[in-house]
């Protein structure tokens, strides 16, 4: 409901305009994957319109793969850039996680992109000085370049908890990746 302030100004409430939190806000992102795709293997980076995200857009991400089981943040939300204290814009998407993790994430990644294959993940932050108990729920998502290559992921990444002392890395706990079946041919899409 709008309001006036007095100025002949128009005030807004903007309770409903909240970002999206937790598994909603990976629901939603999934959603609009989904809805993207319309039974196709993966849909285009060149169709992704922020606006169909936007309340997810600051958990939100898009990776490009630069070499096998390597991928950089082409672009990143503020809840990543929060989580590792500086822009995440152009650092490789495993710095977000532990080293012993690494591995295991860059295999999954080859996953998503060779597939093409959806991921879940469940992380666990690192504890230390200053990192109180973190918490997080993935899901990357291909997408195909110009070229139609799955070589793009878009992703969304809910940490719960108080993010303290950056930069907060995660353990990975568990994966689940599931192969994407195309339901209608490509020139038909």
């Amino acid at each position: 409901m709008d309001e006036f302030d007095g100025h002949h100004g128009k005030v807004v409430s903007l309770g409903g305009h909240r970002g999206a939190t937790g598994p909603a806000a990976i629901a939603e992102v999934r959603a609009y994957w989904e809805a993207l795709r319309g039974g196709r293997a993966a849909p285009y980076r060149s169709e992704v319109d922020p606006r169909g995200i936007e309340r997810s857009l600051d958990r939100a991400f898009v990776l490009e793969r630069i070499a096998p089981r390597v991928a950089r943040f082409r672009l990143a939300g503020m809840h990543l850039n929060d989580l590792m204290g500086m822009e995440v814009r152009g650092m490789p998407f495993t710095t977000l996680f532990t080293p012993a993790a690494r591995q295991d994430v860059g295999f999954l990644l080859e996953s998503v992109f060779a597939g093409p294959c959806t991921a879940d993940l469940t992380l666990a932050g690192e504890g230390g000085f200053g990192k109180p108990p973190l918490t997080g729920l993935m899901v990357l998502l291909p997408l195909r370049s110009d070229l139609g290559d799955a070589s793009r992921i878009l992703g969304c990444l809910v940490a719960d908890g108080a993010i303290g002392r950056a930069p907060r890395r995660f353990d990975l706990c568990e994966s689940l990746a599931r192969p994407v079946a195309a339901t209608v041919p490509e020139w038909g899409a």
